[in-house]
């Protein structure tokens, strides 16, 4: 199997993988950067969707790294993407439903830089929610890192994954996501991919 074509069959089983997920489709709009449009939380559905139109206007590429169930990192560069889609795996953590008001204790720490670091954690009792953490990082009021551990688990599947995202002057730079599933009569499949916007 050549290198694109293994990559691509990697870069196929993630999108199944975030598919497992609990997903969101990309329809509210807001302001890059935009935080608490709507909910008691951060509006990361507000910046998914802000940063796609963004990056889809300016016509940006990716360079893409992926790694399936430890083997080796395959690399390739993608010059036009499907921006929603592309982000789509990390619509999984918008925390900002009615259905989980209530659901996380927030937490704020100034950080040594100037930062602000929002934190927004699953408190007991709501097991079901997918988004066990959130942590936003921002200066003046601009989102500069975003991290967030989410997990599914039941008789058939268990998956738990880390996903990061990065921004540099109100633009996404950076993104990543590795994590682990485990189907019911399956083997264990551990992934990895990291993202670099051209």
């Amino acid at each position: 199997m050549s290198c694109k074509t293994s990559f691509f069959f990697a870069a196929g089983c993630l999108l199944v993988l975030a598919g497992c997920g609990q997903g969101t489709t990309a329809t509210e709009e807001a302001a890059p950067g935009a935080a608490h449009l709507k909910g008691p939380y951060f509006d990361m559905r507000g910046l998914l969707d802000a940063q796609a139109r963004q990056l889809a206007t300016q016509h940006r590429g990716v360079q893409k790294q992926v790694s399936l169930r430890g083997g080796a990192t395959e690399t390739v560069q993608v010059p036009e993407v499907k921006w929603a889609d592309e982000l789509q795996i990390f619509y999984q953590a918008d925390i900002n439903k009615a259905a989980l008001r209530g659901a996380y204790a927030v937490d704020s720490a100034r950080l040594p830089g100037g930062e602000v670091r929002h934190s927004y954690q699953l408190r007991p009792g709501h097991d079901n929610a997918p988004v066990l953490r959130l942590d936003v990082t921002s200066q003046a009021g601009q989102p500069q890192a975003i991290r967030a551990t989410l997990r599914q688990d039941n008789a058939l599947f268990f998956g738990q994954k880390d996903l990061r995202l990065t921004l540099q002057n109100g633009q996404l730079s950076q993104y990543s996501a590795q994590g682990v599933q485990k189907l019911l009569l399956f083997d264990t499949l551990r992934y990895q991919t990291a993202a670099r916007v051209l």
